[in-house]
């Protein structure tokens, strides 16, 4: 759609996808570069579907956005949506939350030092593992920790121990 109408763009429409929007300043001017997209149609071969189109609206939802004389906006709806989902209790559902909330990312102050604790909830540990092993003739044992800090104590996360049978 963007090489077809390539010299209006910018001028008096936005294209996104399959999905366009005609504006001007005066309601003339607006008929005026209606008129032009909609002969482009035509000469194209191009369908529109009536029922999704809305012709001569000075607001509305374009691309979960609410379009206005006071520019963009947050369209409220969405903003029910995310206030009403449930704490995220999973990695899908803090990655599904954190999709929401970066959408309105502009809108909100700060947004990244906000929400900074989520996307760290999904980073791996950086320090590293550490295995330690020891064996007799009759037992092996082994325990796997980690060090947080240099010089610090490791923090057990799993004992293993066998006892070998002497047949």
């Amino acid at each position: 759609m963007t090489s077809i109408f390539s010299d209006l763009l910018q001028d008096c429409m936005e294209v996104f996808m399959d999905d366009f929007m005609v504006y001007a300043t005066s309601f003339d001017a607006c008929m005026e570069n209606l008129s032009k997209v909609l002969t482009r149609y035509i000469d194209k071969n191009l369908v529109l579907n009536f029922k999704k189109c809305h012709f001569m609206v000075t607001e509305g939802i374009v691309l979960g956005h609410f379009i206005s004389s006071r520019g963009i906006e947050v369209d409220k709806s969405k903003i029910d949506i995310i206030t009403s989902l449930p704490n995220p209790a999973s990695i899908r559902e803090v990655f599904s939350f954190l999709g929401h909330a970066r959408f309105y990312r502009r809108f909100i102050k700060s947004f990244s030092k906000i929400a900074l604790p989520l996307p760290k909830l999904l980073q791996k540990d950086e320090h590293p593992f550490e295995l330690m092993c020891d064996a007799s003739n009759s037992t092996l044992g082994a325990v796997l920790g980690q060090r947080v800090e240099i010089d610090k104590q490791v923090h057990v996360i799993a004992y293993a121990s066998r006892t070998m049978d002497l047949t």
